[in-house]
């Protein structure tokens, strides 16, 4: 699992931060208050269960700002992980913990909804693996009341992959995986 975890960190570092796909990012990555967990679940039930842990580990320990729990053997296919994200919701009101956690999605074939599968825009959200991003919504409330204009992340992020082009970004997610510096 070791080097699944390399392979995520390296997409954060060189994608979401180099990039500034996320302009909170840094500040926590660089604070080593980031979690990566690599998940051994198999099935959607396997997830939950981790989920579940992970939740209770950040009520634990404040010093850990975020998770990014990663699963390279469960919910591959991108419609099966994003309904399952719904049920990562649901258990979110079954514990109560609904306005305390959010949970952000990443998934080597990300597609927004009214995207095809092969827009360059679908590359804000692609990681080597599906990934739930497990993120304190009080601190993200107070990091998106100090950016000067959250509205225009994501408008950015759209523009910065047109600019850059979906062959770049498939290079640079290839690299990330196989930590070679992309052709």
């Amino acid at each position: 699992m070791s080097d699944v975890i390399k392979a995520v960190e390296r997409w954060l570092t060189s994608v979401v931060i180099e990039l500034n796909l996320c302009p909170f990012a840094q500040r926590e990555y660089r604070s080593n208050r980031v979690r990566f967990k690599a998940s051994d679940a198999q099935n959607e039930e396997a997830v939950l269960r981790d989920l579940v842990v992970e939740m209770s580990l950040l009520t634990r320990r404040p010093e850990i700002e975020t998770t990014l729990l990663i699963l390279p053997s469960a919910l591959a296919e991108f419609l099966q992980f994003n309904d399952f994200l719904g049920f990562a919701d649901q258990l979110l009101e079954e514990m109560h913990l609904d306005g305390v956690y959010q949970i952000a999605s990443f998934h080597p074939d990300y597609q927004f909804d009214g995207t095809d599968a092969e827009d360059v825009e679908n590359y804000t959200n692609r990681a080597p693996y599906p990934i739930l991003h497990i993120l304190r919504e009080a601190s993200l409330s107070k990091v998106i009341e100090r950016h000067p204009d959250p509205e225009s992340i994501p408008d950015r992020n759209i523009q910065l992959m047109n600019d850059l082009g979906q062959r770049h970004m498939q290079l640079l997610l290839q690299s990330v995986i196989t930590d070679e510096q992309p052709g």
